[in-house]
């Protein structure tokens, strides 16, 4: 069959949300794409997990609250798993203010949207994450990062966290500070008078150096750190 074929070349994508009919839309949305094929759906974190095992898939659309075992939970189980190592998680939910997106980026989710995005803003976010891109938008994710970092964190929720900033060469820094604020590497080179391939290069030795999995967690640390302070993001 040419879907399967398809899905050797393509972004293989798993859909992973409670309800069935939203998962049937988002599969026909996927599958228009000439360059997505969907190959599992899952009702159940759980199921999100063993699936995305089984079909090797390199990104999870992952709803935050499901039962079983939550989106949240089964990213972190996803996150952890070093046969997984390349595979995303784009989180989905039903508000910009839902308070569990920040758990979900600190238990190494790419990225989240609001349910009702407009769908080819779906399929962009796909390839985005896919890409090994973040998915932030400024604006509501660095003040629901700002408000949920104030208040204190359970063992539990707790992602690895990397060593200081000490690392860090004063350039670096300043890289950082812009990314923990939202900004896309084209956005932080033009702040800093970079050109956009100096700007990714350093966001990957920042990565490198901190022991981040991607951009969601350097936003996480820009913060945790004390380096971009709750109320200083832009709205953008």
């Amino acid at each position: 069959m040419d879907r399967v074929n398809r899905a050797d070349r393509t972004i293989r994508v798993l859909l992973a949300d409670d309800q069935a009919l939203v998962r049937a839309a988002f599969a026909m949305l996927v599958e228009s794409a000439p360059d997505m094929a969907v190959v599992g759906q899952a009702g159940t974190g759980r199921e999100a997990v063993d699936l995305t095992r089984a079909a090797r898939a390199d990104l999870v659309v992952m709803d935050v609250r499901m039962p079983d075992l939550d989106g949240i939970e089964a990213t972190r189980l996803i996150a952890a798993d070093e046969d997984l190592a390349g595979v995303k998680v784009l989180m989905l939910t039903t508000y910009d203010t839902d308070e569990h997106v920040v758990e979900a980026l600190r238990a190494g989710a790419s990225g989240f949207l609001v349910k009702d995005t407009k769908p080819a803003e779906l399929l962009d976010a796909i390839r985005t994450v896919a890409a090994g891109e973040s998915l932030l938008s400024p604006g509501p994710t660095a003040r629901l990062i700002a408000r949920v970092l104030r208040q204190p964190r359970t063992p539990e929720s707790e992602a690895p966290v990397p060593g200081g900033l000490g690392c860090l060469s004063e350039r670096e820094r300043q890289v950082l500070t812009l990314v923990a604020r939202g900004l896309n590497n084209t956005e932080v080179a033009d702040a800093l008078g970079l050109s956009p391939l100096t700007s990714k290069t350093h966001v990957s030795r920042i990565m490198g150096k901190l022991g981040a999995r991607d951009r969601a967690q350097l936003v996480i640390l820009g913060y945790e750190s004390g380096l971009v302070r709750p109320g200083t993001a832009p709205d953008g």
